[in-house]
C-alpha cells in the first residue's frame, strides 16, 4: 500500500513539475518577445534628437545602452524567475505532500466510518423493527381489547337499563288498581256491562300486527254485539313511533268530529307507545277529545329485546341489524325504526323530551308468561304471512300474496320469557318486562293468571268458563278507565297524590 501511495506521489509530482516547467517555458517567451518590442519602440521613439552631427554617435551609444540595459534586466528577471520556479517547484512539492497526508488521513477517517456507518444503519433497522413491533402488538392489543368489550357489553345487555323508569328523576308514582279491576271483571263474566256507549273506543294494534288476521277482531265483535261503536285503527304497524302519532292524531280528529264523542284509546304493545306519543306530542289538540289511554303490555319505558338485538358495540352487531333490515325492511316492507323507538335508548330519549300529560286517565296492565314445560309444546294460534315474491294466482288460499300459516305463538313467548328471566332475572310476558310496562302516573293492573304477550289480542282455541277471555279483560280495563275519568275519581285521586 505504501508503495503504491509513494509512486503516486512520484508521478503526481513529476506531471506537476514538467507542467509548470511548460508553463514557465512560454510566459518567459513571451516575456522576452514582450520585452524586445518594448525596447525597440522606446529607442525609435524621438527620431528628432539625432538631427545634429552627433546624432549618429548619439543614436548608436544610446541604442548600445538600452540593448545593454535591456539585455542585463532580461537576465536579473530569468534569474529571479528562476528562484520563483525553484520556490513553486519546492511549494508544489509541500503541497502535493500535504495533500498525500490528508488523503491518506481521509482515507483512514473513511475506512473508520465504515463500521461506524454500518452499526448505526443496524440500529436504525432495529429501531425501525422495534417500532413495527410495538404498533402491531399495539393494534393487537386494541383489538383484543374491542373483542373483550364487545364480548362484555353482550353479555352485559340490558341489565343496567330495565326499570329505569322507577328510578329516573321526576317521574309521577304508580297506584295498584288490580284489585278493583278483579271487581270488575267478576262483575263482566257474571253478565253486568257498564261500560258507556258515551265514548268511541279505539283499539290500536300492536308491532307486526299487519300479518295477524285476527289481531282484536274478536273484541272488536265483543263490543259491537253490546252496542258499543268500537274500530281498530288502521295504522302501519311497521312504522315509526312518531309517524304512527301522527295518523292516530288524525284517525282521533275524524272518530271525534263525526261522532261528537271523546274517544277512548286501549292499545296494545307497540300500540299503548304509539297511542301515548300521539297523546305527549299533540296533547293540544286531543286533550278534549280523549277521555283515557290503557297501556295493555306495552313497552313504554323500552324492552330488552329490542335493545338486545340492535345495541350497538356487541358482537355481530352489524350482521344482526343488516338481518332486521331484511325482515322488517325488505320482506315485511317495513320501517326498521318500528323496532329501534322500543329500545331503551330511544325511549329514554322521547320520553324526556314528551311526557305525558297528568289531566288524562291512564291505566297499565303487565302481564308474566308461563314458562312451564308443557307449554312449548303448545300451537295455538294462527297468523299469516305476506309472501310478496309469490306470483298472483285465483286461489283462495294464494289470494293477495298471503299465506296463512300456524305459529307457535305460546311457544314463542314462553322461550323468550324463560330467557329474560335466566339473564335479567326479570319476570315478562316473553317481550315486555313488567317493570318496563309500568307507566309512571297510571293505575297499575297485574293479573294472577300467566298470560304472554299475544293472549291479550288472540282468541284462544281451548277456553275454559271459569276463566275470562282476552275481551272481558279488555272491558274490564276500558270501565276502568272511564271510572278514572269521572269528576269523583279525580278528586280521589288527586287526594291520594297529595
Amino acid at each position: 500500500m505504501e508503495d503504491t501511495f509513494s509512486r503516486v506521489l512520484t508521478l503526481t509530482s513529476f506531471i506537476t513539475r514538467r507542467f509548470i516547467h511548460f508553463i514557465e517555458h512560454i510566459l518567459l517567451r513571451d516575456l522576452s518577445r514582450c520585452l524586445e518590442d518594448l525596447g525597440i519602440i522606446s529607442c525609435g521613439q524621438h527620431p528628432s534628437s539625432c538631427s545634429d552631427d552627433n546624432s549618429v554617435s548619439t543614436s548608436c551609444s544610446s541604442s548600445t545602452h538600452c540593448n545593454s540595459s535591456a539585455s542585463l534586466g532580461i537576465h536579473e528577471r530569468r534569474a529571479s524567475d528562476l528562484e520563483h520556479q525553484s520556490l513553486v517547484n519546492s511549494k508544489g512539492l509541500e503541497i502535493v505532500h500535504r495533500r498525500y497526508n490528508y488523503g491518506v488521513v481521509n482515507f483512514i477517517l473513511k475506512g473508520l466510518m465504515l463500521p461506524i456507518s454500518c452499526l448505526r444503519f443496524a440500529c436504525q433497522l432495529a429501531m425501525a423493527s422495534c417500532r413495527c413491533y410495538f404498533g402491531y402488538l399495539r393494534c393487537a392489543q386494541a383489538q383484543v381489547q374491542s373483542i373483550v368489550s364487545r364480548v362484555c357489553k353482550t353479555l352485559h345487555g340490558s341489565s343496567d337499563e330495565i326499570g329505569w323508569l322507577q328510578c329516573a328523576p321526576g317521574m309521577a308514582p304508580v297506584e295498584d288498581g288490580s284489585v278493583r279491576f278483579w271487581e270488575l271483571l267478576q262483575s263482566i263474566m257474571s253478565g253486568q256491562h257498564i261500560l258507556p256507549d258515551s265514548f268511541v273506543y279505539l283499539l290500536i294494534p300492536g308491532l307486526f300486527s299487519n300479518h295477524g288476521p285476527l289481531y282484536f277482531v274478536s273484541t272488536k265483535r265483543f263490543f259491537s254485539k253490546m252496542g258499543l261503536a268500537c274500530h281498530i285503527a288502521k295504522i302501519h304497524s311497521e312504522a315509526s313511533v312518531e309517524q304512527n302519532a301522527l295518523e292516530l292524531k288524525l284517525y282521533i280528529e275524524e272518530l271525534y268530529w263525526g261522532s261528537g264523542k271523546r274517544v277512548m284509546l286501549l292499545g296494545h304493545s307497540k300500540g299503548g307507545v304509539d297511542a301515548a306519543a300521539a297523546l305527549s306530542i299533540y296533547l293540544h289538540e286531543l286533550k278534549d277529545k280523549v277521555g283515557g289511554l290503557a297501556l295493555v303490555q306495552s313497552p313504554y319505558g323500552g324492552t330488552p329485546m329490542a335493545s338486545d338485538i340492535l345495541r350497538e358495540g356487541q358482537v355481530a352487531d352489524k350482521e344482526t341489524r343488516k338481518i332486521m333490515e331484511f325482515l322488517i325492511c325488505k320482506l315485511i316492507k317495513g320501517d326498521i325504526r318500528s323496532l329501534e323507538d322500543l329500545t331503551y335508548e330511544k325511549r329514554k330519549e322521547f320520553i324526556r323530551k314528551h311526557k305525558l300529560p297528568d289531566d288524562i286517565p291512564l291505566v297499565s296492565f303487565h302481564s308474566q308468561a308461563n314458562i312451564a314445560p308443557g307449554v312449548i309444546a303448545t300451537m295455538s294460534h294462527i297468523a299469516q304471512a305476506e309472501l310478496p315474491w309469490l306470483p298472483c294466482a285465483e286461489n283462495a288460499v294464494l289470494a293477495g300474496r298471503k299465506v296463512p300459516v300456524i305459529v307457535p305463538v305460546s311457544a314463542a313467548m314462553t322461550l323468550c320469557a324463560f330467557h329474560l328471566q335466566l339473564r335479567y332475572g326479570e319476570k315478562s310476558d316473553g317481550l315486555v318486562t313488567c317493570r318496563d310496562a309500568e307507566v309512571p302516573g297510571s293505575v297499575v293492573v297485574k293479573p294472577d293468571r300467566k298470560l304472554d304477550h299475544a293472549w291479550m289480542v288472540y282468541s284462544s282455541w281451548k277456553r275454559e268458563p271459569s276463566e275470562p277471555d282476552a275481551c272481558e279483560m279488555c272491558e274490564a280495563l276500558l270501565t276502568m278507565l272511564v271510572e278514572l275519568g269521572t269528576p269523583s275519581q279525580k278528586a280521589k285521586q288527586s287526594t291520594n297524590c297529595v
